[in-house]
């Protein structure tokens, strides 16, 4: 569909308002509801799903140490999803309900069960759970660095249709530190959530079933490898302008497309200052003509349009291929076009902001101190149908615990892709630092597993060396990272952040434990002993609702399970109930 660039004003994100405020907290509601937004003045209203009815969510404000309370309300009345529904993958089957959600607020460091575990899924009025939701309202503590943080939705096996249905927003960390800076503020720092999406010609979105001339093995709804939409999406609105004064503007974008990077550059040639990434400020302001934002990243940055002419017009423009960055170049017309700058005149008074040389301390992880070194293979084979299939260490999601980092220990990830596509690979609780990346033999590696480096090791360039919670593994490259999980204990994943990889099958659990203890146990658990010898095995423990399934006999399980109020009256599902009959694991959850 062919669509006018630049004639929408950009929207600007609400912010959230607490509905209550103490002493050392605050308590939101955020509400995941259907409905219509216009992404252009020449569509049609569109059907989509999103937080308070905003695309994207409002935006959640906090102040560091400030305990965020929050309920993600499920009022999503469809019952049946909005996109290509593929029943053969992970938790989709047939008789699942395909309306579900759980939020993950994607760099945050907080206790397992706030964290937004795929399998923590829930439908509306909670009528029924994924085995491991455990709560409705969500803790952040965020006794962390201020940085721009983003909620998405995360259930196991649909989030790529679920994110791309619209459930994502911004969540803003502030500190008194950063407010010391003098940065651009106000009406003059913008969030920017840029996103793709390719729409039917009655305006509704288009997700494509399968791929284009799918073999006869495949299912009719199939997963694809990615999807790129054709059409650039910024706050909601499709290639939107923004009118900007003669002065410094600091703007906090995201990359929430499922698959697209970016590589966003300005048409008047003007450098980025680039002054914080995903897990807040750098140490010194970096000068860049160009940044490639993968998804799920974010950069912090800086435009001073102060010598710009009344009237001049900025494009804000994408040169990054799809796939990233071997596939088709972006259409300048259309996919490589983001959003446009106007420039007029400065009515506000004098800018009195500033762009500090020194920006924040960042205290440096040394290798030295490295406990542990974990390889991650990123790999691609083939499913029964045929398919390809994303994998990390040549495993599936459901197959078992196999990184059991302890708290407060330093570790060092290397991250192998000796394939051919770059990967943003993202580790839930902690923010990490890259090493730096070191060329390896791809060919070797692929045939006989040797890790032959063909090449010294490349350190990070400026821009690099913050704080991250996703990095960019490039093919034909190790990536090495720093990681100090902590301080708390529990399940969490890692994963591929192109989410047609993380649907299918690029994301693994992995368990921080305590110092002596082999596998993750639950406060709770009666069996610890059981859990820390390995029990079962690889992590795994038979669920406890198949317990007492076995000794009932009972054969109604959604109806036992409301009829006697297990687990504070949730009825939960386990992998065997869910018709995981093909794994191993069917009748076991994750400790």
């Amino acid at each position: 569909m062919s669509l006018t660039p630049f004639v929408d004003p950009l929207p600007i994100p609400k912010v959230l308002k607490p509905v209550e405020i103490c002493k050392d907290s605050v308590y939101y509601e955020v509400r995941m509801k259907d409905f219509f937004h216009q992404f252009h003045s020449e569509l049609p209203p569109t059907k989509v799903w999103g937080y308070e009815g905003q695309i994207p969510g409002p935006v959640i404000e906090n102040e560091q140490g400030i305990c965020t309370y929050v309920q993600w309300i499920n009022e999503i009345s469809d019952e049946k999803h909005l996109l290509p529904y593929d029943h053969t993958l992970h938790a989709c089957h047939e008789g699942m309900p395909e309306v579900r959600t759980v939020v993950h607020l994607h760099g945050a460091e907080v206790e397992p069960d706030s964290d937004g575990h795929p399998d923590a899924w829930y439908t509306r009025d909670y009528e029924i759970c994924g085995p491991s939701f455990t709560r409705k309202i969500y803790k952040y503590p965020n006794k962390q660095r201020a940085a721009m943080l983003w909620y998405h939705d995360h259930a196991l096996g649909i989030t790529r249709l679920n994110v791309y249905a619209g459930l994502a927003g911004i969540y803003i960390i502030r500190s008194k530190e950063e407010r010391a800076l003098n940065l651009p503020s106000g009406i003059y720092e913008i969030p920017l959530v840029i996103q793709d999406k390719t729409f039917n010609e009655d305006g509704s979105l288009f997700y494509p079933k399968n791929v284009d001339n799918p073999p006869p093995t495949y299912p009719e709804v199939s997963i694809t490898p990615g999807f790129a939409g054709d059409t650039i999406i910024v706050n909601g609105k499709a290639w939107p302008y923004l009118e900007v004064e003669q002065r410094k503007y600091r703007f906090r974008i995201l990359n929430g497309s499922n698959e697209r990077f970016y590589r966003i550059s300005l048409s008047s040639g003007q450098d980025f200052i680039q002054i914080g990434t995903d897990g807040g400020l750098l140490e010194k302001p970096v000068r860049l003509k160009e940044i490639t934002i993968a998804p799920s990243q974010r950069v912090d940055l800086i435009i001073d349009f102060t010598d710009q002419p009344v009237g001049t017009n900025i494009v804000l423009t994408n040169t990054a291929r799809t796939p990233f960055d071997f596939g088709a170049p972006p259409d300048p017309n259309t996919d490589g076009l983001i959003m446009q700058f106007r420039v007029k005149e400065n009515t506000s008074g004098k800018d009195t902001s500033t762009i500090p040389e020194y920006l924040s301390h960042i205290k440096r992880h040394k290798e030295k101190d490295v406990r542990r070194i974990r390889d991650i293979s990123l790999n691609v084979g083939a499913d029964r149908f045929g398919r390809l299939m994303f994998t990390l260490n040549n495993r599936e999601f459901i197959g078992g615990i196999t990184e059991e980092p302890v708290v407060g220990e330093l570790e060092c990830w290397r991250i192998i892709n000796a394939g051919l596509g770059v990967h943003p690979i993202h580790i839930h609780q902690i923010q990490f630092q890259v090493l730096d990346r070191i060329p390896i033999d791809s060919n070797a590696y692929n045939q006989t597993g040797q890790i032959i480096f063909t090449g010294d090791p490349e350190p990070p360039s400026p821009e690099l060396r913050g704080w991250m919670n996703t990095v960019q593994a490039f093919p034909g490259y190790m990536t090495r990272l720093l990681c100090k999980f902590g301080p708390y204990t529990g399940r969490y994943v890692y994963h591929c952040h192109i989410l047609e990889h993380e649907d299918y099958d690029m994301m693994r659990p992995f368990d921080v434990v305590e110092k002596n203890c082999g596998s993750y146990c639950s406060k709770n658990e009666k069996d610890h002993e059981e859990s820390c010898s390995g029990g079962l095995g690889d992590g795994f423990r038979k669920h406890p609702h198949m317990q007492i399934f076995e000794e009932t006999g009972c054969d109604d399980k959604k109806l036992y399970w409301k009829e006697h109020k297990i687990e504070d009256s949730y009825p939960k599902y386990d992998w065997r109930e869910l018709g995981m009959g093909e794994s191993d694991y069917a009748d076991l959850v994750p400790v």
